[in-house]
Order: structure tokens, then sequence, then C-alpha cells
């Protein structure tokens, strides 16, 4: 029975940097749910950050809250943990929370704290992503389900 790692604010954990969350409601996310093949996981709790927390994103291959307080090993080391959950449990997917700069699969926060995104992956997606585990975001549920299937 393949499991899904998902994001943790995604099942309505308050875990975001705001201590809030972000419930995505969807009837293949709560069968899989039901099934118990669901593993909620928030890298940035992992890696020891607080909830509520500065924001945060990428810049210049660092990861910067907004007073500029570098939590690059914090965020590394919660990649880590998501990576070697993954690695113990056998599991090969993820839906992580876009623009997250942990979890972003497609597009990162531009590092200017504007608002302003691009291209890019958070540190937990890319070493996932890395390491032979398909990420995606809720923006791609019909790719992840149509994968999950196989």
């Amino acid at each position: 029975m393949q499991k899904l790692l998902v994001s943790s604010c995604l099942l309505g954990n308050p875990v975001r940097y705001d201590g809030q969350s972000q419930n995505l409601l969807h009837p293949g996310l709560e069968a899989l749910k039901q099934q118990g093949r669901l593993v909620a996981f928030c890298p940035e709790v992992a890696g020891g950050l607080p909830t509520p927390r500065p924001p945060a994103e990428i810049k210049a291959g660092r990861v910067l809250t907004k007073d500029a307080q570098d939590v690059t090993v914090q965020f590394a080391y919660g990649a880590e943990q998501a990576l070697k959950l993954c690695k113990k449990q056998g599991i090969r997917y993820a839906l992580l929370k876009e623009s997250s700069p942990s979890c972003g699969r497609n597009t990162i926060y531009d590092g200017s704290h504007s608002g302003k995104k691009i291209s890019g992956m958070g540190l937990t997606a890319k070493l996932l992503t890395d390491n032979n585990i398909a990420v995606y975001s809720e923006q791609q549920l019909p790719a992840l389900f149509a994968a999950l299937a196989d």
C-alpha cells in the first residue's frame, strides 16, 4: 500500500509560519486518509522552528527571515528528516505546499519578501526530488492521483 507524504499544513494542521493551515479538501485525499495512506509532515517544525515564526524566503541559496535571520540550517535539517522518513516508510510520492521555502515544487518567493514568486524549489522538495521521490504541489492533484494509480 503506497503511502503519500503530505505537507502537514495541507491537512489542516496549524503549522505554517503564521500559525495557520492551508487545509486542502479533496475527495481523493480523503479516501487516502481513510485508507491510512497519508503521512503528515512539516519540515520547518521538524527542523526545530517554532509556530508561529517569521516568514522566510530563499535568497542566494540561503533561507532568510524578513529580518535577515539565517534559518538555512533548520530548513536543511527538516528536509533531511523528510527524506529519512520517506526512506524508512518506503514513500515514493509527496504532496507539498507550493511556494514554500521548504515545500515549493514549482515556485518559491524571490527572497525580497515583497510577494513576488519565481520558478524554483524549496529545500525539502529539491532534496526529495534529487532522491527519486516524486513531488507534486496542491496545484498538480490530477497528475498525483494518476501516478498513485499506476
